[in-house]
């Protein structure tokens, strides 16, 4: 009997080391999709920042031009 209480605490390590390895691999892939999320955060505030100083930049440009003319 001793065999199979033995056998029994193997399949429950078993059991728990595949929770963990699940575990770490949910872990991973919230972190992966996290700096998915903070780099398209970045590149968006990149092209907003760009299209705000584009039209900062040229309104004034263009009606200095309009009104020398």
């Amino acid at each position: 009997m001793a065999k199979k209480t033995g056998s029994k605490q193997q399949k429950l390590t078993a059991q728990q080391k595949s929770d963990r390895i699940k575990a770490a691999r949910e872990r991973e892939e919230r972190a992966r999709a996290a700096r998915e999320r903070s780099q398209k955060m970045k590149k968006a505030f990149t092209v907003v920042i760009c299209v705000i100083l584009v039209l900062a930049l040229g309104i004034p440009t263009i009606a200095l031009s309009v009104l020398s003319a």
